[in-house]
């Protein structure tokens, strides 16, 4: 009897692990940090080459900015601040990935994280999230990487524990 094939990731495919990696580092390159022109009042973004053909970006956040809900569909990712402090809200459950417009949360499903510079993390397909500069003052800026490269954003807005899908982004819409 022969054994199931095993499925790997090419070596081209960089793991959750390899994107951590690269933006520790990315973060910790002071000129690079240093270089990103800062807005007052919007997000600013340049894009990076990322390991294995992931996409990667430099994000500067203004003081009280942030993204809303939303997920990275299909492709994994990592992130790093690399100056200021930011802050991760996530649900700590698997949604559905299609087929639906609105969800109800069930209790002790929402995790915080407040994420320093030289802090951050990986996470999964499907992570639904919000990420923010609680910051009155200071800018913070950040450094992400996602592999395979963006399919498409989905955007969600929250009320109390419902959870509502409200839009479906492309690459087009962001880059």
């Amino acid at each position: 009897m022969s054994s199931p094939a095993v499925s790997s990731p090419s070596a081209q495919e960089p793991a959750q692990a390899e994107l951590l990696d690269f933006v520790r580092r990315t973060a910790a390159d002071a000129e690079l940090v240093a270089s990103l022109p800062l807005d007052p009042e919007g997000r600013t973004w340049v894009r990076l080459d990322g390991p294995g053909g992931s996409e990667a970006w430099l994000i500067g956040w203004p003081p009280g900015t942030g993204t809303g809900w939303h997920d990275h569909a299909d492709s994994v990712g990592a992130f790093v601040t690399a100056a200021g402090e930011l802050t991760e809200n996530s649900l700590a459950a698997r949604l559905p990935t299609d087929g639906w417009k609105s969800l109800e949360l069930t209790d002790g499903v929402d995790r915080t994280r407040r994420l320093p510079a030289g802090r951050g993390r990986a996470f999964g397909r499907h992570h639904v999230h919000e990420v923010f500069n609680e910051s009155a003052h200071g800018h913070a800026v950040s450094v992400h990487a996602y592999y395979p490269p963006l399919p498409r954003i989905r955007r969600y807005g929250r009320t109390g524990r419902t959870l509502r899908l409200e839009q479906v982004e492309r690459p087009e819409d962001w880059q």
